[in-house]
C-alpha cells in the first residue's frame, strides 16, 4: 500500500485499510513509497498495475475496487475465513423518549417492520425502517426492536439513541463512544478563549514565511520541520491548534496530526483573516 495502516497516503489504500480494520485484528502493511524496488516489483509479481494489493495467506486477492466489491458481497469474509473477527451483537440503548418516537414511526409502517441502525466507516449513523433481515443482529431496548448488520455491529458497542430538542427542532441524537477523534473546527473568539485560559498552549501557523511577514498571531509558531519534530515529542493528549489564511491548509495539517494519534486537535475556522475581523483588527488582512 501507499503509506501504512496508521497513516495511509492515498485514498484507495485508506479504503482498503478501513475495510480490513473492521474485519481483521492483525495484518501487515508494506509501504511501497519507501522503496521503489518493492513498488515496481510487486506489480510485476502480481501482474497487477495498481496499488494497494491485498494478499491473504500469500495469495493475491486484488486491488481496492475488487476488495470493496468482495466486502459488499460478503465474499471477503469467506476468503479471510478464520482470520476474520467474529462479531457479536453489541449493546445498544434506546432511551424512553426515542422509543416513543420509533414506535410512532413503526405504527405507520408495513407490519413486521423494524428499525435498522447503520454505521459507516466515517461513523456516520443512519436509522431506517424496513423488514427484518436474517443476517443482521437483533437487539431489544425499551420495547423497540433494532437490527444492525455485522459490519456496523463492530462500531456500535455502547451506542445510545436518544430524541432531543435542538436549535433546528427535535430529532434523534446518536452518541457513539467508538467514534474516533475528529479535528475540532473553532471560531476566532473560541480559540482566543482557549489561548487566554491556557487550555491551548501550542498554536501553529501553516502559511508560508512570506505570508507570516504580512500578518501574524502573537504567540503562534510557523509549522516548519523543527516545529513538526517538536510536536512529535509532545504527549498525544496535549491540545494543539492550527491556522492558515482561511482554514483549508491548516485543516489538512490538523488532520495529519490527528491521524498520528493526537486527541485534541483544533483548526481555526476562517483562518487569520477571520481572526483579524473578529478578534484583533490590528492584524493586517491581505
Amino acid at each position: 500500500m501507499k503509506g501504512s495502516r496508521s497513516f495511509p497516503q492515498c485514498g484507495f489504500s485508506a479504503a482498503v485499510v478501513q475495510i480490513l480494520d473492521t474485519m481483521v485484528p492483525n495484518y501487515t502493511t508494506v509501504n511501497v513509497l519507501a522503496d521503489a524496488a518493492v513498488r515496481d516489483g510487486i506489480k510485476a509479481f502480481s501482474d497487477w498495475p495498481t496499488i494497494p494489493q491485498l494478499y491473504v495467506r500469500g495469495e493475491f486477492v486484488g486491488g481496492a475496487d475488487i476488495v470493496r466489491q468482495m466486502y459488499a458481497a460478503g465474499e471477503l469474509a469467506k476468503k479471510l475465513g478464520d482470520l476474520a473477527l467474529t462479531p457479536e451483537a453489541p449493546q445498544v440503548t434506546v432511551t424512553p423518549r426515542a422509543a416513543e418516537q420509533i414506535k410512532a414511526a413503526l405504527a405507520d409502517s408495513e407490519p413486521g417492520s423494524v428499525i435498522h441502525l447503520a454505521i459507516d466507516g466515517r461513523y456516520e449513523h443512519g436509522l431506517d425502517v424496513g423488514p427484518r433481515e436474517p443476517s443482521s443482529f437483533t437487539i431489544e431496548s425499551n420495547g423497540v426492536t433494532l437490527q444492525i448488520d455485522a459490519t456496523s455491529a463492530r462500531r456500535a458497542a455502547g451506542v445510545v439513541i436518544d430524541f432531543v430538542d435542538g436549535p433546528q427542532g427535535a430529532g434523534f441524537k446518536i452518541e457513539n463512544p467508538n467514534r474516533p477523534p475528529t479535528v475540532k473546527s473553532i471560531g476566532p473568539r473560541e480559540l482566543k478563549a482557549l489561548l487566554d485560559a491556557g487550555t491551548v498552549k501550542h498554536l501553529y501557523d501553516v502559511r508560508t514565511p512570506g505570508e507570516r511577514e504580512k500578518a501574524a498571531i502573537a504567540g503562534a509558531r510557523l509549522l516548519d520541520d523543527t516545529a513538526a519534530r517538536e510536536i512529535e515529542q509532545l504527549d498525544k493528549s496535549t491540545p494543539i491548534a492550527f491556522f492558515c489564511h482561511h482554514g483549508p491548509r491548516s485543516n489538512n495539517a490538523a488532520e495529519h496530526f490527528l491521524q498520528k494519534g493526537w486527541k485534541q486537535v483544533y483548526n481555526l475556522d476562517g483562518g487569520i483573516d477571520a481572526w483579524s475581523l473578529q478578534v484583533d483588527p490590528k492584524v493586517p488582512r491581505y
